[in-house]
C-alpha cells in the first residue's frame, strides 16, 4: 500500500497525461516502465519512490504501467521491464534496463544529466 508521501513522490502517467507530464516537463523526468505481474518491477518500486522524494524539485519521477499504456511502451521500444528512461526537454537522454539498487539509478541519472 502506498503512503501519501509516495503518491506525491511518483506521478502515475497514462497515454492521456504522457505529453503534459513527461514531454513538456520543465524538469527532467525519470520514467519507470513496469507491470503488476513483474517481480523485479516490484523490487524497483521502493527505490524509484525514494529517488522521487530525495530529488523532489530537481527531477520528476513517473511510472508507466506497460499493460495499460501499450502505445507508449511500443513507441519507446520497451521490450523488457523494468526499463527506466530519463527524459529532458521531451527527449530521451538515457535508458537503463533491469532491477538495480537505488544508488545505481542515482549514478545513472547524474551521469545522464551531466552528458545532456
Amino acid at each position: 500500500m502506498e503512503s501519501k508521501a509516495d503518491t506525491n513522490a511518483v506521478t502515475h502517467v497514462t497515454s492521456k497525461t504522457w505529453d503534459a507530464e513527461v514531454l513538456k516537463s520543465d524538469t527532467p523526468v525519470f520514467v519507470d516502465f513496469w507491470a503488476e505481474w513483474c517481480g523485479p518491477c516490484r523490487m524497483v518500486g521502493p527505490a524509484v519512490e525514494q529517488i522521487g522524494r530525495s530529488m523532489s524539485g530537481k527531477l520528476k519521477v513517473a511510472k508507466v504501467n506497460v499493460d495499460e499504456n501499450q502505445e507508449i511502451a511500443m513507441k519507446y521500444g520497451i521490450r523488457s521491464i523494468p526499463s527506466l528512461i530519463l527524459f529532458k526537454g521531451g527527449q530521451e537522454i538515457g535508458r537503463t534496463i533491469g532491477a538495480a539498487p537505488k544508488e545505481t539509478y542515482l549514478k545513472f541519472i547524474e551521469s545522464s544529466l551531466a552528458k545532456s
